[in-house]
């Protein structure tokens, strides 16, 4: 894939870790995982399902809004800062949502969020309690005050992942429409707004795998990671959820997404990229979970490191190259 062109800022410095000797695989996890422990706060239990970005302030060279439930065991978010993107200054506090309409301010819960640069702000998105799980959104320009905006949807909803830049002039989100349970079923869909307030236009992506085509994604999916645009399409990280014997197991695998019409799927992996295999993945609050939220990338190098929630408790992360995976997504395309 010679051609592949990937876009994105450059990001020379981003983590890496070479493939170990001997390797075949597409995606190989970071030796020193987990990299962020569930009690680096003083009130965390748990520190997983987080969302990174690259970040220039003062020493720092990355932000991002992580999920730190509680030991009241209440779920919460909160801003931190790396230097390196491994090891992260996360703030004790909070985050401070300001602006919002008081029908929506009401802090209830908030958990798994995504962070996403479109023109010159950071919009962060979350499953947030109104009635039920729904979408948040909010903008910074400096990870410190976040403006709350209107909830993308009504309940139930999780997993909204905006595109990194406007589609046919309008935003664009992916999400999956649920339950206000643990949600034993899940498609994605994709909608459009064009003032990041008013959303429409809803369009649907991918539904599971049947179990005989592939297990490991036949009970339901969600959008991982911010869409990585590349001249072969988008490239969506997304997990998937088989129902065992002994509980949900959490993968997760990659898709291919039509540039000018997302809800279009070019190619999907049968097999996953990450499964539970570790110790930190296969133990904790929820066991066998490996869960993506976020990525940085390379477009130069084609290099890629993404960070994912390991058993609902610690945070790791692994990393390969896009064009590989792009390569790995279409020679095991199940459509």
């Amino acid at each position: 894939m010679n051609n592949l062109k990937i876009v994105g800022p450059a990001m020379p410095d981003m983590p890496w870790e070479d493939r170990p000797a001997g390797s075949k695989e597409v995606m190989w996890r970071y030796s020193a995982n987990p990299i962020i422990p569930r009690d680096a706060l003083s009130t965390s239990n748990s520190i997983f399902n987080s969302a990174v970005i690259p970040f220039k302030k003062g020493k720092y060279n990355y932000a991002g809004v992580f999920r730190c439930d509680d030991t009241n065991r209440r779920m919460r978010i909160h801003a931190a800062f790396s230097v390196d993107g491994i090891k992260w200054d996360i703030c004790e506090e909070d985050f401070k949502l300001v602006g919002a309409d008081p029908e929506i301010a009401e802090w209830v819960y908030g958990y798994d969020p995504r962070v996403a640069k479109i023109d010159d702000k950071y919009y962060v998105t979350w499953c947030n309690g109104y009635h039920g799980p729904t979408i948040g959104i909010a903008w910074t320009d400096d990870f410190e005050t976040f403006h709350q905006l209107e909830n993308a949807f009504i309940p139930f909803n999780r997993n909204g992942v905006l595109f990194p830049r406007k589609i046919n002039g309008r935003f664009a989100m992916l999400s999956r429409p649920s339950d206000n349970g643990h949600t034993a079923f899940g498609d994605i869909f994709y909608s459009e707004s064009p003032d990041m307030e008013f959303w429409g236009r809803h369009r649907h992506v991918m539904s599971p795998a049947a179990f005989e085509v592939s297990a490991w994604q036949c009970m339901k999916i969600g959008a991982g990671p911010v869409p990585i645009e590349t001249s072969e399409g988008w490239l969506l990280l997304y997990h998937g959820v088989l129902r065992s014997c002994n509980g949900y197991v959490y993968a997760f695998g990659s898709a291919l997404l039509d540039l000018d019409q997302p809800w279009k799927t070019i190619a999907r992996s049968g097999p996953y990229l990450i499964s539970p295999r570790e110790i930190y993945e296969l133990t904790g609050d929820v066991p066998n979970v490996t869960f993506p939220c976020a990525a940085l990338h390379d477009p130069a190098t084609g290099r890629v490191a993404v960070y994912y929630g390991c058993a609902d408790t610690v945070t790791g992360l692994a990393f390969g190259y896009i064009p590989e995976i792009i390569d790995f997504t279409k020679k095991n395309n199940i459509l």
